[in-house]
């Protein structure tokens, strides 16, 4: 390839990195991402055959994602994390260590039953808004709001279907929902663990120890009159105008939806229709029930995630036509082969910080690119791809830049009015992350010698 096209692509490449990271007037991440993958479309970079090959690649997963999203749309508009809001405070009993890990589950099991964008969506204000109610102190909300980014994102890393990183290279590897589950659930979940942990450690001196109890009517008072919206809400209502008969339908229908995802796909059923008709079902059902249309879920629903999407894997089509991966190939292609050790803890690690630089999504489908390339027996190939995803989920958290959701949760927080500049959100990801990421890369390995 001419050296002219090495420089055009990575120029290209670093000014996109560069504008998505700046945001310059506060414009969509997308912009940039679609810009820089027009201009190496028409350079001839990437050809008309890669586009269709990426639209295929992307357009299944990226549809699941949105459906998740509607459905959390659907949800909010019925009260149902209005409610959580309550009940979290409630439930903590005037305890500000009871409130910290009730939000801890409260943003796992949002990732784990919707994923981690529509997770960040929803439970960032809701956290907002309780650490608002109480009254802390700056530094007394960070504990809350660090503590959601990052349990909501790692909580990706379980289930193939709560990130769309995870869930486009899972074909490529040959493995599905089930074997990803198989492989990933345990070695997640000690790294979860120990992440609430280094939290818990490093913010336990800025966590109150007593909070205050709040009745439904101070915390209805307080929504109503704040300026700060929820992103996916419209006009808030009282918690006694909730549709309970309708609350617990949805739910469960949540739930059944979920669990499709791990049934239907063995008879051939493929995930991103049944996400669809989930996300059908549940504002049918609202229609039925509440005669509400489908225009908040078109207003609100966050359509560009497609757009990044497409124009990030557009960029790293583009990196790979430069031989970038045949580089890595031959730099770590014999190590790799050797052991499982090897080829998990170099691709968990490479994703890492290429995710640091240039986000999980595209750094994802390059990793995957690389080792599809080396020619590796499958069991390697799909170790190889799950350190990966590890590294995708968790290792990228050390930068806002690293995930999607964590560029969503500076977004979300500045429109509330909450400034937490980039350096501080450094401080606190290298006293956490790289600890966690090296011990679910080791309990990765550990569950591979029982399960293989």
């Amino acid at each position: 390839m001419h050296e002219y096209v090495l420089v055009y692509t990575f120029t290209i490449f670093a000014l996109t990195t560069l504008f998505i990271m700046w945001r310059p007037r506060g414009i969509n991440e997308a912009i940039p991402a679609i810009i820089g993958a027009m201009l190496l479309f028409v350079a001839g970079v990437v050809p008309f055959s890669d586009i269709l090959e990426i639209f295929k690649l992307v357009s299944g997963p990226s549809i699941t994602i949105i459906s998740t999203i509607v459905m959390c749309i659907v949800l909010e508009s019925i009260g149902v994390f209005r409610w959580a809001a309550v009940n979290l405070v409630n439930k903590a009993k005037g305890s500000g260590m009871r409130l910290f890990l009730y939000i801890m589950v409260l943003c796992f099991l949002m990732t784990i039953f919707f994923n981690n964008d529509g997770s960040i969506l929803i439970t960032t204000p809701i956290i907002l808004h309780i650490v608002n109610m109480l009254q802390l102190k700056p530094h007394q909300k960070y504990p809350y709001l660090f503590a959601g980014v990052f349990i909501a994102t790692s909580a990706s890393l379980p289930i193939g279907v709560s990130n769309i990183a995870n869930l486009i290279g899972l074909k490529m590897v040959g493995l599905d929902l089930i074997s990803y589950t198989h492989f990933a659930f345990v070695p997640s979940m000690v790294g979860i663990f120990t992440l609430s942990l280094l939290l818990y450690l490093l913010f336990k001196k800025d966590i109150p120890k007593n909070i205050s109890t709040l009745n439904n009517t101070s915390i209805e008072r307080f929504i109503s009159n704040s300026n700060h919206a929820h992103p996916l809400s419209g006009i808030p209502q009282p918690l006694e105008a909730i549709n309970w008969p309708l609350f617990k339908v949805c739910i469960s229908m949540v739930v059944i939806i979920r669990g499709s995802y791990f049934i239907l796909p063995t008879y051939g059923v493929s995930i991103e229709a049944i996400a669809i008709v989930g996300a059908v079902l549940l504002i049918m059902i609202r229609w039925i029930s509440m005669r509400m249309g489908i225009m908040d879920v078109i207003k609100k629903a966050p359509w560009h995630i497609l757009v990044f999407a497409f124009g990030m894997y557009v960029t790293v089509y583009a990196l790979n036509n430069t031989g970038i991966t045949t580089f890595f190939n031959e730099l770590f292609e014999g190590l790799m082969k050797q052991n499982f050790v090897f080829a998990s803890f170099i691709t968990g690690l490479l994703v890492s910080i290429l995710s640091n630089l240039m986000n999980n999504l595209p750094s994802v489908m390059l990793g995957t690119l690389m080792i599809t390339d080396m020619g590796l027996d499958l069991q390697t190939l799909q170790v190889s791809y799950i350190a990966i995803i590890i590294g995708s989920d968790i290792g990228a958290l050390l930068s806002p830049l690293g995930t999607l959701a964590t560029l969503l949760w500076m977004f979300v927080l500045r429109k509330n009015g909450v400034h937490i500049t980039w350096s501080k959100y450094f401080k606190v990801a290298l006293l956490v992350i790289p600890l966690t990421l090296f011990v679910t890369l080791i309990a990765f390995n550990l569950w591979l010698l029982f399960i293989l």
